[in-house]
């Protein structure tokens, strides 16, 4: 694939720096730069990295999350970044430099550490590949894109945004064309680090944006999503402007979601979504997964949906779904089937926003699916038409709630242990309460002369 590099490759490359990054609990990327000369030691003995990346709250704040993995009680120790080789590629959004993803591994036995998650995602891929099955998926990323940079955003408190787009323009040509100098630049630069595009346009919301990337296997995929998610907000800074992956940044705007498509195929090739006997050609094991995607929603909320911010598009009519609905081809459904051909038939889960770890997400879906299809448990009837017509209360609706379904369920604990559940339970219930406690303009508005 253009853009992927080997490490003899580099000496000539015109690549002088190679960032070695891992993947924190939020999506982000973690980790260090380095000379090219400096690459293959590292490869070979890997990156030494503070555990406190796996034990701070999205600000960086170490002093009021408590959690058993990290933290004074263990001197804050190191663990390492093994880079994956596989991955290096060019980061071509950034002079002379390559990217390496690299997994997280315990210091003294080299075991993945379990809260990691790349790990999470590829104990579930391996669960399948158990089966004789890989999985593949692909996320639908859409963002929010404001004139100024991050510090100048951050210095008005985000007030008095500027949007990319004044008028609703989803699908829009003419709105694509006003803003194709940067998307130009922002596609030839995925491309040329190694992360096919499929499609690009512009969305219904002001300033709102989606560009599609192509599916591949379920790891390489949530690879791609959090480079692109780099790339992105690193290229909208070099040009003047902030990208936004927040589900909804505005209270009166359209939210930004993240659906996710997920199949398998078999080791001999074949597609066991597809049945040309089955309505819609939807097979048994189809239905079996998305019963299963549906029956561990709930359990599973928190991975789909991990701040505060991604409960006010779930709860809102944003094309997130509404409870534990599914359809063919329908839009107003948590789970949508698109089928068509044999390797075309997949299921997409549309509960995920753009804030979305892709890992966890993924891995969410997987491990249901699974699931589904090891009970061969059945979804019900399909929705057929507009799935937010009548109240569905099953799902979490507040960040609080998603921690202790997360800690509670058995499922959880016995698809991603319990030591994973309790560590994203407990960063979540810090989150909320970090919220609960601040005083917002929400408050002041609504309750300073009226209470």
């Amino acid at each position: 694939m253009t853009g992927l590099l080997d490490i003899g490759d580099l000496g000539g490359s015109g690549i002088d720096t190679v960032i070695v990054a891992g993947v924190d609990m939020y999506g982000r990327l973690f980790g260090k730069r380095m000379p090219v000369r400096s690459f293959q030691r590292i490869v070979d003995e890997g990156l030494h990295v503070c555990t406190c990346v796996y034990a701070w709250d999205v600000d960086q704040d170490m002093d009021t999350l408590k959690v058993d993995f990290a933290g004074a009680h263990t001197g804050w120790h190191d663990f390492r970044l093994v880079p994956d080789v596989a991955t290096l590629r060019r980061a071509a959004w950034l002079e002379g430099t390559a990217i390496c993803l690299a997994d997280s591994v315990d210091e003294d036995s080299g075991e993945p550490l379990p809260v990691a998650p790349r790990t999470i995602l590829r104990r579930q891929v391996q669960g399948l590949r158990d089966q004789q099955l890989t999985a593949f998926t692909a996320t639908e990323l859409e963002f929010h894109l404001y004139r100024g940079t991050p510090d100048e955003l951050r210095r008005t408190g985000y007030r008095n945004l500027d949007p990319t787009t004044l008028a609703r323009s989803d699908y829009a040509i003419g709105a694509g064309n006003a803003m194709e100098p940067f998307f130009r630049v922002v596609r030839n630069a995925l491309e040329a680090s190694g992360i096919p595009v499929e499609v690009a346009q512009a969305e219904y919301g002001l300033g709102q944006w989606e560009i599609n990337l192509e599916y591949a296997d379920a790891i390489e995929t949530a690879d791609r999503h959090v480079l692109f998610k780099s790339a992105v907000a690193d290229l909208a800074r070099a040009h003047g402007m902030t990208a936004t992956f927040m589900p909804r940044p505005l209270s009166d705007g359209m939210g930004s979601s993240c659906h996710i498509h997920a199949s398998v195929r078999g080791d001999d090739g074949s597609t066991p979504f597809y049945d040309t006997d089955a309505d819609r050609t939807a097979s048994a094991l189809l239905r079996h997964a998305v019963a299963g995607v549906l029956d561990r929603a709930t359990d599973l909320m928190l991975f789909y949906a991990p701040t505060v911010n991604s409960m006010r598009r779930i709860i809102s009519n944003d094309f997130a779904g509404n409870g534990l609905t599914w359809g063919f081809d329908n839009r107003t459904t948590t789970c949508r089937l698109i089928t068509g051909g044999p390797s075309a038939n997949r299921l997409e889960m549309r509960l995920p926003g753009a804030d979305v770890n892709p890992y966890l997400a993924s891995a969410a879906v997987l491990g249901s699916m699974r699931d589904g299809m090891s009970r061969q448990i059945d979804p019900g009837p399909p929705c057929t038409g507009d799935g937010y017509a009548e109240s569905h209360g099953e799902l979490p609706v507040t960040l609080g709630d998603a921690a202790d379904h997360l800690d509670q369920s058995l499922f959880a604990a016995t698809t991603f242990d319990k030591e994973v559940t309790t560590h994203y339970a407990a960063v979540a219930r810090h989150e909320w309460l970090q919220f609960l406690r601040a005083v917002s303009d929400w408050d002041r508005d609504r309750y300073f002369e009226t209470i």
